[in-house]
């Protein structure tokens, strides 16, 4: 697979793993989904760091350092976030109160994005959830 490095801002550089396959996912969205996709996508960008993979898996955009960070999808009715972590969720239940909130998904209206801010914190606080996992993991495999 070739990999390419898009420029999505001065201060982030996400390379997608596939590029033709996540623009023909955005593609075929219809609007308002598309734009509001859009909009989230460009927040979860921002937070990302640099080295940040952009891929299709399991058929939706997801964005990858060192596994998953998270996930996006359109659907008919709504938009999903996935955050890949239940810890994520629960931390910003308060904020996400006004939307539908299930174990791994955060569901809201195709034709309004989750805010910018709390879209990054949630980005944030998964790359530091996944840092502490990778560092426990770490930590034990050198006692045994």
């Amino acid at each position: 697979m070739k990999k390419s490095t898009r420029s999505t801002s001065p201060k982030s550089a996400v390379k997608p793993a596939n590029d033709q396959a996540v623009a023909n996912y955005f593609s075929h969205l219809p609007e308002p989904a598309h734009t509001t996709l859009q909009s989230v996508r460009a927040a979860i960008l921002s937070a990302c760091p640099k080295s940040t993979i952009e891929t299709l898996s399991y058929g939706i955009p997801t964005f990858k350092h060192n596994g998953s960070i998270v996930a996006i999808a359109a659907f008919k009715d709504h938009c999903s976030l996935f955050p890949m972590s239940y810890f994520v969720i629960d931390k910003f239940r308060p904020q996400l109160s006004r939307f539908e909130v299930s174990k791994g998904t955060v569901r809201f209206p195709t034709d309004k994005p989750l805010p910018s801010s709390l879209l990054k914190k949630i980005v944030k606080a998964r790359l530091t959830q996944m840092s502490e996992k990778a560092a426990a993991k770490q930590k034990s495999n050198t006692r045994s």
